[in-house]
């Protein structure tokens, strides 16, 4: 047990169990438990690979699951009711960037007609405007154009919206209040979920002509020579906040010394992933590469994990930032995160019914709790685990990030003026819209 065991308070739950997916993103979980961070704080916790991200969710509400990494938006999801209702929380935010938007080759030879190039290689970032004229063309020839994402509130289907909407194609919109889940309503490509590890697979049957997903699935495509991925999350949001890991708001009120230790544990395996210039990837690659974690190639978790990325076959670039763990603060809950997710779900018809500022903000609080975080982070300082450095200043932070400018269409977005942001957009819902 730690020295100041007693200032936080003993575990009032000892054997804990969490979910994930199987993707890389995943790694605070994994190294908290193989580096025993997790017993440092006298909790004995198993990791348990889950079906898909309902499954998952369903399992955190109904307790068979003590926590599990979310994805961004899940936790606001079922808060306000789209799809399984039931309050979520989060402390933790486990990662920024991580997730890459693929297209098949069909698509690529196409596509890279419109792109300039420079010494014989496409210019970056590839914006969806050199898609459109592909989107148009199989419109003509009457074929829908589908692509895939992994979930309705995953920040991939928020990510791949945003990159199509920018380039002028109109993504779909929902209608839960008309019983439509579909996201397909006016949509010029159609969106569907597929789950992360078969999006390779579908692609290359041709039931999908691309999708957006986080890594290994990406780089995937590219060793089995199936696909092209055309940008990262980087490029299109810089450092977007990616997974988080979500409790039930029941579980985290009945073990609040326990949830404390969680996210003590997870801090100090975020600090690790990103130590000394990402020193310890390489490790971190062959823990992920067992089949009870991630279970793909090393080589192929190694490209994005090791601060490289791969679009064409050969084209490999350095994107040092493509997956952080720890640095630009991207462990610390912000509200400004939570209100830019409730934005997409608004922007794209999930939320149906205009929302005051007010309400954007008092749901953000109500989901991510950067208070838990604060005791957590303040007492791996006083045990001299971490440096009050690499935190926010836990004084005067207020949970909002300053104006954001580095999106791909140069919208900025303020967390703290919703609805203002809303109405810079030529496609998606504003004001007082219903569908």
């Amino acid at each position: 047990m730690t020295a100041n065991a007693q200032d936080v308070g003993w575990p009032e739950k000892e054997e804990l169990k969490f979910g994930f997916i199987k993707l890389t993103d995943m790694a605070p979980l994994a190294v908290a438990y193989e580096k025993g961070y997790f017993e440092d704080e006298g909790l004995y916790v198993t990791l348990e690979a889950q079906a898909n991200w309902k499954v998952l969710l369903d399992r955190v509400i109904d307790g068979q699951l003590d926590g599990a990494h979310m994805l961004a938006g899940q936790p606001l999801g079922a808060t306000i009711g789209f799809g399984t209702e039931s309050h979520i929380v989060t402390a933790f935010s486990m990662d920024l960037n991580g997730n890459g938007i693929t297209v098949s080759n069909d698509v690529w030879a196409e596509m890279k007609k419109n792109i300039p190039h420079e010494n014989g290689k496409p210019v970056h970032p590839i914006k969806a405007d050199y898609l459109k004229p592909v989107v148009d063309s199989y419109k003509n020839a009457g074929k829908p154009f589908k692509m895939g994402m992994v979930f309705p509130v995953s920040t991939h289907n928020y990510e791949l919206r945003y990159w199509l909407a920018a380039g002028g194609i109109h993504p779909g919109y929902y209608a839960p209040h008309k019983g439509d889940t579909s996201g397909q309503i006016d949509a010029q490509a159609l969106l569907s979920v597929t789950p992360p590890p078969q999006m390779p697979a579908t692609m290359e049957a041709g039931t999908i002509y691309g999708y957006c997903v986080g890594e290994p699935w990406n780089q995937q495509a590219v060793f089995k020579g199936i696909g092209v991925p055309v940008i990262t999350d980087y490029e299109i949001w810089k450092n977007n906040p990616e997974k988080v890991f979500g409790v039930s708001k029941s579980w985290a009120e009945e073990n609040p010394n326990t949830h404390i230790r969680v996210v003590k544990a997870m801090i100090r395996a975020a600090m690790w992933l990103d130590a000394n210039n990402n020193a310890n990837r390489p490790e971190a690659v062959k823990i992920l590469a067992k089949s009870s974690y991630v279970g793909a190639d090393e080589d192929v978790i190694a490209n994005s994990m090791t601060g490289t990325f791969e679009y064409e076959k050969g084209d490999k670039r350095e994107v040092p930032d493509f997956n952080v763990f720890f640095r630009h603060n991207a462990t610390y809950p912000y509200y400004s995160d939570a209100i830019w997710y409730l934005t997409q779900m608004r922007r794209w018809g999930q939320i149906s019914e205009p929302k005051s500022d007010d309400w954007f903000i008092t749901t953000a609080k109500s989901v991510y709790r950067p208070d838990i975080y604060t005791q957590a982070a303040k007492a791996l300082i006083a045990e001299g685990l971490a440096d009050p450095k690499d935190f926010p200043d836990f004084d005067t932070e207020s949970g909002f990030k300053p104006p954001q400018t580095e999106f791909i269409d140069n919208v900025t977005f303020d967390g703290t003026k919703p609805n203002a942001y809303l109405d810079k957009f030529s496609i998606g819902l504003k004001g007082d819209t219903v569908l």
